[in-house]
């Protein structure tokens, strides 16, 4: 039998379920680009470490690292009042939108 895959909603309610800590917003806010920082250094060091190949085992670990960078954006967008799946919502239109005007490329929130 397969598995049903999670929605973003489904995620973030889970992941609520283990959001213990001191100070909403800024907990999680530091927490993601700390971990932001742990994927890059991971990719980072197959460049150095592993000729720049990505094995099986190395994309495994990155992807576990890109799973607590997933946490902290659910958690997050929780404390700010969103559903997950309502930023992913949001940031499909925007990119689209400007995908449609040209505008993809560039800088700047505003294109």
């Amino acid at each position: 039998m397969e598995k049903k895959e999670l929605t973003l909603n489904e995620y973030q309610e889970m992941a609520m379920e283990t959001a213990i800590y001191p100070q909403p917003i800024i907990y999680p806010t530091l927490g993601l680009t700390g971990e932001a920082g742990e994927v890059s250094d991971k990719v980072k060091k197959v460049l150095r470490d592993n000729n720049s190949v990505f094995t099986e085992e190395r994309k495994e670990d990155i992807a576990k690292e890109v799973g607590d960078v997933l946490w902290y954006i659910a958690t997050l967008s929780h404390d700010i009042g969103y559903k997950l799946g309502d930023i992913a919502k949001m940031n499909y239109d925007k990119l689209h939108s400007r995908q449609l005007r040209g505008k993809l490329h560039g800088s700047g929130d505003n294109r």
